[in-house]
């Protein structure tokens, strides 16, 4: 099923593609590939979560701070590329979670993007390789960012 229809089942709503918040493309193509600059947690209203997870921020929080995030990338792609349906599959995600130095649940709070592309791609095309670590902080206090590498038709 088509990428457009995959998304439209999970009755998510985009939040506005977000502007740079400094010198930089949110997305950039070359060749068959598409990547995306660091994203943050960015709403609906135009406002960020913030916070940092294992401290003002619950686990399950920074795991639904992550979807954001993803919902984010998803629409710098349909501003970028018209359609969500020109990405053929997901390769590489940086997932950085800002958190005490003693946190250890990365992953799972990654997983929230994660487990939001392979719903909208697939289990086959929305799950590539990943890193997901630990920082000491994050540009304006948002909870997580992410940066993803794509392959496009």
């Amino acid at each position: 099923m088509p990428a457009e229809e995959n998304f439209a089942k999970l009755k998510l709503t985009l939040p506005p593609a977000p502007k740079p918040l400094g010198v930089y493309k949110p997305l950039l193509i070359d060749g068959k590939h598409c990547y995306v600059s660091g994203h943050g947690t960015l709403k609906e209203d135009g406002s960020f979560i913030i916070g940092r997870v294992g401290d003002t921020l619950t686990i399950e929080e920074g795991k639904q701070a992550a979807q954001q995030v993803g919902l984010a990338i998803l629409a710098t792609l349909k501003t970028g590329l018209g359609s969500l349906d020109r990405i053929k599959r997901v390769i590489k995600i940086l997932g950085m979670v800002n958190c005490p130095a003693d946190f250890d649940k990365h992953p799972f709070v990654i997983n929230g993007c994660s487990e939001l592309f392979a719903a909208v791609w697939g289990e086959d095309n929305g799950i590539g390789v990943r890193s997901a670590v630990g920082m000491g902080s994050l540009p304006g206090n948002i909870p997580v960012e992410i940066e993803v590498l794509f392959e496009l038709y």
